[in-house]
């Protein structure tokens, strides 16, 4: 039976050392805030910002909503980002996406700052990611399983890590970070040619496919840390990974569980992006 990395200890350690932060940055009369840019009322975005929300308020920052309506035009759409990048109240800046159809995603991430993309979807902060320039902030979820597999003491020095999926999101970025800390690190995506021959021989198996279960026991070996960032719903119902999870428990060392593991540090992580840019704004 595999260790359970439970994303809640790694959570409930995060917050309590913005806690600390937030207090301290209090009492140098600096508050920090998040503002959440919703356009429309996709539920899946009202549940992650419940789940912001909540996140901030147990460790003291404060939040913003700007909520702009589903046929919002491009123009009103770039003011209320402008509006945001310009308000020194506002440290950070949530913007869900994807957004309506209808408007030019592309410009308005790139009219958000990287100092205020907490969420890594400019493309400063990306570049901030793959240099290591310190610009911008990471994509929530990648750094998320990189904080769980510092909070369970995992060494990535000379580790084979193999990642299964290329997204900006998760995929390439955590790669990115991964060899940061010294892995070394093979991609796999939908045009790999025989890819359980490739994951069978990783120590650490990050798998963001967004296919409910696809990999299985064939693609798995004995001792593997695998985390999986997967959510899906499945035929019955319920809440599944990327990973079979049953084909890795009875192979594996360690695995994330879903739901339980990566989803649940990522409000914690985009919290503390919040938190360290209010301490950028003192130095």
């Amino acid at each position: 039976m595999a260790d359970l990395l439970k994303g809640a200890a790694v959570a409930a350690a995060l917050n309590e050392k913005m806690s600390a932060k937030v207090a301290a940055l209090v009492e140098k009369g600096v508050a920090p805030t998040l503002a959440i840019l919703r356009v429309g009322a996709r539920e899946d975005d009202l549940s992650y910002e419940r789940g912001a929300v909540k996140r901030c308020e147990t460790v003291g920052v404060s939040v913003k909503s700007v909520v702009l309506p589903a046929d919002v035009g491009q123009d009103e759409l770039q003011a209320a980002i402008v509006a945001l990048n310009n308000d020194a109240s506002v440290h950070g800046v949530l913007m869900f996406r994807p957004l309506p159809k209808h408007l030019d995603e592309e410009l308005a991430c790139r009219t958000l700052l990287p100092a205020k993309d907490v969420d890594g979807i400019t493309s400063g902060s990306l570049a901030g990611v793959f240099s290591g320039s310190g610009e911008g902030y990471p994509p929530c979820t990648a750094q998320a399983a990189m904080e769980i597999l510092e909070h369970y003491g995992y060494d990535l020095k000379g580790k084979r890590a193999v990642v299964v999926g290329r997204s900006l999101v998760v995929g390439k970025p955590v790669g990115i970070m991964l060899m940061g800390k010294h892995a070394t690190v093979t991609t796999c995506h939908t045009r790999t040619v025989d890819m359980p021959s490739i994951t069978r021989e990783a120590d650490l198996l990050v798998v963001a496919a967004g296919v409910a279960s696809a990999v299985t026991k064939e693609y798995l070996s004995p001792g593997q840390v695998v985390i999986d960032v997967g959510i899906n719903v499945n035929a019955e119902g319920k809440l599944v990974g990327d990973v079979n999870f049953d084909d890795a428990d009875s192979i594996v060392s360690a695995i994330t569980p879903v739901p339980g593991g990566v989803g649940t540090v990522t409000t914690s992580v985009l919290v503390s992006h919040v938190v360290d840019a209010a301490e950028k704004t003192l130095k």
